[in-house]
């Protein structure tokens, strides 16, 4: 497995990807699949192109095909710069139980670690998405709010757990 930042080569796969995760767990994402079908090959491209120290879309490849993804994104207003967001955290589901998710946060958190004056990395995830939780509680990331009804889906709400990770002792 290779996890490296994602490629203009690699757009097709990663919009591929980010459609299954949006069809297939809906409730973990704020976009939707309706709203992000539309969207060109294009638009993933300047996602792609788009990235820097403080925008990063990783991507998670076993021979050749990506198979998980993640997205770790700096605050720009001066007085939220010391924080980030990470987003878009999904792997595939055959290709789940084989470290895949822990690798690619690790590889998030240590980007993160390396970001000068950045100082905590921030996420919501799903109440009920035990499997998400867990993995972000074991690499040191804890639960600081929970926000109700965070998001709906036709009738149906879903809560949002927001969780951080404190990257040095500040």
């Amino acid at each position: 497995m290779e996890i490296r930042q994602f490629k203009e080569a690699d757009a097709e796969q990663y919009r591929a990807l980010r459609l299954e995760a949006l069809i297939k767990e809906p409730e973990a994402f704020a976009s939707s699949y309706e709203e992000n079908r539309r969207k060109p090959l294009a638009h993933t491209i300047e996602r792609i192109r788009a990235q820097s120290e403080n925008n990063i879309s990783l991507g998670a490849f076993q021979e050749e095909k990506c198979v998980g993804m993640a997205v770790l994104i700096r605050q720009t207003a001066k007085k939220m710069a010391h924080k980030a967001n990470l987003l878009s955290m999904y792997v595939s589901a055959e290709a789940r139980g084989k470290g895949i998710g822990k690798a690619l946060l690790k590889e998030v958190v240590d980007h993160g670690r390396q970001m000068e004056g950045l100082e905590q990395i921030q996420l919501t995830v799903v109440s009920t998405n035990e499997a998400a939780r867990n993995l972000y509680l074991s690499a040191g990331f804890s639960v600081y709010g929970k926000e109700a009804k965070a998001m709906k889906i036709g009738e149906r709400y879903y809560d949002e757990d927001w969780m951080t990770l404190l990257l040095h002792n500040v």
